[in-house]
């Protein structure tokens, strides 16, 4: 049997920590949340492995070195207010909230988001909600965000979804054209104004809710 607590720590041995990630809290985060919880229970055993792992209904859970690296860019500080976009069953949501003041999370796979909640409650996450709804609207209602993070590749980061970013906001993302390696990147907004670069290539799930989408033109 596996041991999950030992799976844990090799994670962060061998995947974050050989990757760059050297951010105290963020290494604290993933040494603390139980990913095997938010998994099938035919994929507890390999809840640590550095891949994307399945959730349902064409949904993933991103790999932890990718999630890890976007993490440490957005630089989250525990007065922000995040919007996590795509929380599938709320593991992202759980990392998350153990980093800033509140998270806002949305996902439209209503089994999911239900999941999420009841996953979060268990483990006494009590600064993180996941609320059904579109993906690509994001949450205006509750912002603007000091931080937003999509958890799965997109075309093109859409306007409106920028437009929820706080004055000094950050947004994480894998963006995926499709002619190309896909690339993570942080968008940052200052004075009014999106200025972007470029993290690090990254292959991961899309999220098809974001396809046809009018983006940020880069």
């Amino acid at each position: 049997m596996v041991d999950l607590a030992d799976a844990r720590r090799n994670m962060v041995d061998c995947q974050l920590r050989t990757n760059r990630i050297t951010d105290p809290a963020v290494i604290e985060a993933f040494e603390t949340v139980p990913r095997e919880e938010f998994v099938d229970d035919r994929h507890r055993s390999v809840a640590y492995a550095d891949e994307d792992l399945p959730l349902g209904n064409g949904r993933y859970l991103m790999e932890p070195m990718v999630f890890a690296r976007l993490v440490q860019a957005l630089e989250i500080s525990e007065n922000d207010i995040v919007l996590d976009i795509g929380a599938g069953t709320g593991y992202s949501a759980a990392i998350l909230a153990r980093l800033s003041a509140t998270v806002v999370a949305i996902e439209s796979d209503s089994s999911l988001s239900d999941r999420a909640n009841k996953t979060l409650t268990d483990i006494a996450v009590d600064n993180a909600v996941v609320i059904e709804a579109p993906l690509a609207e994001g949450y205006p209602g509750q912002g603007p965000y000091g931080v937003i993070c999509i958890e799965g590749s997109v075309s093109d980061i859409p306007d409106n979804i920028l437009d929820q970013l706080a004055e000094g906001g950050r947004l994480a993302a894998v963006v995926d054209k499709g002619t190309g390696p896909g690339c993570a990147m942080l968008f940052l907004k200052k004075d009014g104004l999106i200025s972007k670069r470029t993290l690090f290539d990254a292959n991961i799930p899309g999220l098809p809710e974001f396809k046809n989408q009018p983006g940020f033109v880069f």
